[in-house]
């Protein structure tokens, strides 16, 4: 279940609203003794996070299934950039070197034991997962206040949060994109398919920016591009994988006037912070915060805030 943007923040009493986490999704799931991670796209991600998989084990019951975030701290601020440094790892003495501590946090509960809890409202779904779980160490759940969505908001950015999610608490778990999650932010984020890079100039290696652009219906739209939140490793790191992906052609249904310019398969997803759209459809103000291995690449559209 996904959740939808918007700029009207409210309060209802008929509403939760919890910390938006600024991590990875995860679906984990529990049946006959193995336990399972899941990405958003439904790529398995025990290899990456086997701490995790071992809290699960230790202290959910026999068979669930449940979502949530995880999440790397930065202070006390959840940071997708310092996740990065645990993403793409996958060998133990790899992720003992990385030394980033993860943490899991879940929000919701679909599945336990041999009940579907779906169709269940979600003040009923969050009531169980609370008793369902021995919750402590790396496993942690999810918190939210009732009804003070307006006062939340001001506290999660006072406090450098990304923001909240508001929930409806009376609906039940639907697959997709749905009104009754929204998002309230408090910084501006959202993922973009990187379609092209141009060529770094003066001391700068790697690359000098990064081609971005988002799908409307079948076609990749040109929405700038990002030439700052790299630092030398990422440059090396990301101009490694972009050689992999050259093509001829531009991936890009929209012009593209850039110099220097080199076009790549559109399979690469970034996480981009950025101030806001400008009246032509492209990116002010843009950083690179990281690449994302959970989306698929035709998922990734312009997020327009409702409200």
């Amino acid at each position: 279940m996904l959740a939808t943007l918007t700029d009207d923040r409210f309060d209802d009493p008929d509403w939760l609203y919890e910390r938006k986490l600024d991590g990875v999704r995860a679906i984990a799931a529990r049946d006959e003794g193995s336990t399972t991670l899941w990405s958003r796209n439904q790529k398995p991600m025990d290899a990456t996070y086997p701490e995790l998989v071992t809290e699960l084990d230790q202290r959910g019951p026999n068979r669930f299934v449940a979502d949530g975030e995880i999440v790397a701290f930065d202070g006390n601020t959840t940071s997708f950039s310092k996740l990065q440094g645990r993403i793409q790892l996958r060998t133990e003495a790899d992720i003992a070197r990385a030394a980033i501590p993860v943490y899991l946090y879940l929000f919701d509960l679909l599945v336990l034991n041999d009940e579907d809890l779906t169709g269940q409202p979600l003040r009923e779904r969050k009531r169980r997962l609370r008793a369902a779980f021995d919750f402590g160490g790396a496993l942690r759940l999810s918190t939210h206040r009732n009804a003070h969505g307006t006062e939340y908001f001001r506290h999660a950015c006072e406090h450098g949060w990304e923001g909240l999610i508001a929930k409806r608490a009376d609906a039940p778990y639907r697959s997709g994109r749905s009104a009754d999650w929204l998002k309230f932010k408090c910084v501006r984020e959202q993922e973009l398919v990187i379609g092209g890079f141009t060529d770094p100039k003066g001391s700068r290696h790697g690359f000098g920016a990064l081609l971005l652009g988002y799908y409307d219906g079948a076609r990749l739209r040109y929405a700038g591009k990002v030439g700052t939140g790299y630092n030398e490793r990422t440059l090396a790191d990301l101009r490694a994988r972009l050689d992999g992906l050259t093509e001829p052609r531009s991936p890009f249904a929209t012009p593209v006037r850039e110099s220097g310019t080199h076009w790549v398969r559109p399979e690469l997803v970034a996480q981009i912070g950025f101030s806001e759209w400008t009246r032509d459809g492209l990116l002010r103000h843009p950083r690179f915060v990281g690449l994302r291995t959970d989306k698929a690449p035709h998922e990734v559209i312009r997020e327009e805030a409702r409200g």
